[in-house]
This record gives C-alpha cells, structure tokens and sequence, in this order.
C-alpha cells in the first residue's frame, strides 16, 4: 500500500495551566448622604455615565438654613454686647464700652476713698462715711472684673457658636450627594420625596476602567503565580478574542475549602465590550517543553482513541498517543513514542496496521 508521509518536527512549546475567574469593577461604592432628611432630587439614572464632582442627588436643606441663620443671629448679638461688628468677627479686644465704663467708675470710686483716707485721720470726715466709700469702691473693683468676665464670657459664646454654624453649614454641603469618581450608575435605590436616614444608599456607581480580573489558583501551582505574571483569557461573550492582563496582588491565604489562592490580575488594554461580572477562563503560562508536532491529517482517531502511525524501514509503526493540542493545522503531542527524524502517515490511516509493509510517497 503506498502512504503519503511528513516529517515530525520538534518545537519548544509553552505549558500553560487554566485558571477561572470573573471580571470586576476597579471600583463601585453605594452613594449616601451623611444627614438625614427628605430626597429632594436624584439627578442621575440607571445605566447613565458619572464624572468625578458631578451631583448626583441632594436632600432638603431648609432645616439647617434656618439653623444656620440663628446661630448667626446668635453671633450677632454677641459682637453687639462687645462692641463689634460683624466684620470684626475675628477680634479678640482687650476692652469693651461696658469695661471701659466700669474703668472710669472704678477710678473714681479710687479717687474719693484715697481722699477719705487721708480725711478720716484728721477727724474732717466720719468713719461712716469712709467706711461707705471703702464699700464703694470695692463694689467697683468687683464690677470691673465682672465686665471683664463678661468679655471672656461673649468671646467664648462666639467661638462656640461659630462652631455650630460650621457644623450646620458642614451638614448643607453633605446635603448634596456628588460622585467621587468617574463610572456609571449600575443601580439606583430612592426617589425624590423619600425621607432618608443617615448613610441610606442612594445610587451605586461603578468604574470600569481598568476592570479587574480575579481567579483562583489551585494549591498545587501557586508557587508558578507572582506578581508581574502575564496572563491570557478569553470569555464566552467574545469567544474568537484572547485578552492579556497582568497579576498585581495575591491574597496572603490560600482559602481553606477550596484550597485556592485569589489571584488578581489588571488588564493591559480597556475594552468596552468586557463587562464586570463576566466569566473568564485564564491561561498562564508555567514553562516551556519541547513537544513533538505532526500534521493535523496524520491524527488517527476512533473509538476514543488517538493514534499516530510512523513509517520506519518501510514498515508502520503505531503510537498511542495521551493528549493531542490543537495548533491550526498541526497537532502537539505530548506523548506517543516518535522521534524527531520520523516520517508519520498522512492518508490512509483507517486501513494501516502495526507491522505492515507500505511503500511511501511525500506529502
């Protein structure tokens, strides 16, 4: 029987390991208010794209503005007892016209008992009388020091409520709820007129760029994966493309039921059509091995068998080959017996038996 035949070849190809996976978003956060009170507009949409500083949603901020305006109101009428202006609001004076006032009573109070103490010595004044100006102006001494305390007193009232009025004018700006980066809205969770509480979601945003890819490891080649391994996957939505991506952090712990490690890996190039929470089936590769490779056309195959048949001193020569890797037009052999100078069968395969005497024809 004449045989069509070709020559093996012998490549260094390279041993992968599969790895499953899913993409994630780089991130996603749910949207909340840090105050309570009614929604008053949500300015986004499901599916509808974000920028960074964009608002997204407020609530009613009438409350706190009318908080707002009485504790300046407040403040008000403090610098008022002390003399100042609102404009002044950032001084811190010495004096004030009550202080001042209780100053020049107090110095005249000084002046007429250091007179009647000069007086009730030479008997020109009676010791009553000295006695009622020494209580005098010890009472002004004591008011003296009373409107100095009420200085103090308003100058910390005004530190105290100019705090409050940051607070208030702190909870209106939390009022407003704006993205903290670019994304898009992958859920929306309240509508306008819907009373709040603190921290109640109000819409998810999610960025997708990069997209993250998290797979699992199993135990027994965790040691082949580190950071800066390259990978390639593929996903069902996109059967006919192959996407890379690089490992950039591994979890610390292998998980204990699974025995895996989570690998996570970041894409190299975007890509619109990748979505999060698409599955993904990840080759890595571990090494490369030099492998036998044959035409596609001398792979026998039959009842869940896969044979090769060599040509060798004009007599063939059967090999059982393990696993067969498909590559285009040629198949990888991992196992099967042939060496690299050997001419295997390309036609007529259903009828060659081991032994047989064929005379050869190149391919």
């Amino acid at each position: 029987m004449e045989v069509t035949v070709a020559p093996v070849e012998a490549r260094l190809l390279d041993r992968t390991i599969s790895l499953t996976g899913s993409l994630h978003p780089d991130e996603r956060i749910d949207l909340s208010a840090e105050v309570s009170g009614r929604l008053l507009h949500v300015h986004v949409d499901f599916g509808q794209t974000v920028r960074k500083g964009q608002l997204v949603a407020e609530l009613d901020t009438r409350e706190q503005t009318l908080q707002l305006e009485r504790a300046r109101a407040s403040v008000a009428q403090a610098l008022a007892r002390i003399g100042l202006s609102w404009e002044q609001i950032d001084a811190h004076p010495d004096s004030t016209p009550a202080i001042r006032q209780a100053q020049a009573q107090m110095e005249d109070a000084r002046s007429k008992f250091e007179s009647a103490s000069r007086l009730v010595q030479t008997g020109d004044i009676s010791r009553e009388r000295y006695t009622e100006l020494e209580k005098t102006f010890r009472a002004r001494q004591e008011a003296l020091e009373a409107a100095r305390d009420d200085l103090r007193t308003q100058l910390a009232a005004i530190m105290g409520w100019r705090a409050d009025m940051a607070l208030i004018e702190k909870r209106i700006a939390d009022a407003r709820v704006v993205a903290p980066f670019d994304g898009a809205v992958s859920a929306r969770m309240a509508s306008p007129g819907q009373y709040l509480k603190e921290n109640t979601p109000i819409v998810t945003i999610v960025k997708t760029n990069p997209l993250r890819l998290r797979a699992e490891v199993p135990e027994s080649v965790v040691a082949r994966v580190r950071v800066g391994t390259e990978l390639t996957f593929t996903t069902d939505a996109l059967p006919d493309q192959r996407f890379r991506a690089v490992v950039r952090e591994l979890n610390p712990s292998l998980e204990a039921r699974s025995r895996s490690l989570t690998a996570e890996a970041r894409l190299r190039e975007s890509d619109p059509r990748l979505r999060p929470g698409m599955f993904v089936q990840a080759q890595v590769v571990m090494d490369q091995v030099r492998t036998i490779v044959v035409p596609k056309a001398a792979l026998y195959q039959v009842a869940g068998l896969s044979k090769v048949f060599s040509i060798r001193d004009g007599r063939v020569v059967e090999h059982k080959v393990v696993t067969a890797r498909p590559l285009g037009d040629a198949v990888a052999l991992e196992a099967g017996g042939l060496r690299d100078d050997d001419l295997v069968a390309t036609s007529n395969l259903a009828t060659l038996i081991n032994g047989m005497k064929v005379s050869v024809k190149r391919g």
